[in-house]
Formats: structure tokens, sequence, C-alpha cells
């Protein structure tokens, strides 16, 4: 196929670009830039309080102990379970995907990680359908802030291509929006 107008050599010197180069590229780019001991040793603690979804478990269950109202109890609760749910679509879609983990030649990752499996990012899946599953009961904003902080973490310490992140947000999201 040739567009319209354009001679077959000019076809000939446009290279051509993969999306995987441009996830390596993007995670290298991630991993080199804007690194430093003290910012590098905040955003693995960071990272960490998201490893099982543990902020957004204690989140969910501290919403729905402080809760008086029946009502907000039980979707402090449905907010669990989705980012419960998350969880488990994540490790299943992983152990289907089985995409390893990036190495980079000269940087090593900067946090460890539970399984040598990437695909998708568990950090941005339970951290996205938190934010959309409790965004009606504490401050949506503050909820995708820390979602998208969870997900960009991921990439800069090493662990996570960036598309690993997004299909995390993304399956994240439907997650939580198609949860009864």
């Amino acid at each position: 196929m040739r567009a319209r107008g354009l001679p077959r050599r000019h076809l000939r010197t446009v290279p051509r670009v993969l999306a995987s180069d441009l996830d390596a590229a993007a995670l290298l780019i991630a991993r080199t830039r804007g690194h430093a001991a003290l910012p590098e040793r905040l955003i693995a603690l960071y990272s960490r309080t998201g490893e099982h979804a543990a902020c957004w478990f204690a989140l969910g269950l501290a919403g729905a102990m402080l809760s008086s109202e029946s009502g907000r109890r039980r979707a402090w609760l449905r907010g669990v379970r989705v980012v419960a749910g998350a969880y488990g679509l994540n490790y299943a879609v992983k152990v289907v995907v089985r995409r390893r983990r990036p190495e980079l030649d000269a940087f090593e990752p900067l946090t460890s990680t539970v399984s040598r499996l990437s695909f998708p990012s568990a950090h941005a899946t339970t951290s996205f359908a938190a934010a959309r599953a409790f965004g009606q009961l504490a401050p949506a904003g503050g909820l995708y802030a820390a979602a998208i902080a969870f997900a960009l973490s991921r990439p800069y310490l090493g662990v996570h291509y960036p598309s690993d992140v997004l299909a995390g947000a993304v399956l994240g999201t439907a997650i939580a929006e198609l949860w009864p």
C-alpha cells in the first residue's frame, strides 16, 4: 500500500518504530531522569505502601469502620471488594500474559518485587480501581493523584514498562466501573 502522491523511494526512508521500542525508550527515560538518592528512597517507600493494595484495603476498611451510616459503610465495603477483585484479576492476567519485568543494562531496579511478572501493573490496577470505587466517598482528586503517583513510581523504580502501568490503569478503571 502506498500513500497517495508520494513516490516509492520516499516511503523507504521512513523508519519503522515499534510500540515495544517506544515502551523501552520511555522506561529508560523514567529510569534515568530525576534520580537522586532522597527521591529514590521516598518514591520506593511510597510505592511499598501499594504492595498487595495494602493502602487501599486500609482506606476502605477504615472508611467502613468510621462510617456511622449503613449506606456509606456498604459503599466503602463495596470498594474493598472492587480492589480485591482488581487484585485477583490483575494476577490472572499476569499469569496468562507472562511478560517478564524489564531488565536495563547498568540500571538495577530500585525496589524488590513480589513476582517476575510485569503486565499489567498491580499497583496501577488496584490504585485506579480504588480511586474509581472510593471516588464518591473521599475526595476523588486526591485518590486519583495517589493512583497516578503509584503508577508513575513503577517505571521510575525500574520494575515496570510504561505500557504495564497504562494497561493497569485501564483495567482497574474498567473493573471498578463494571463491578456490581
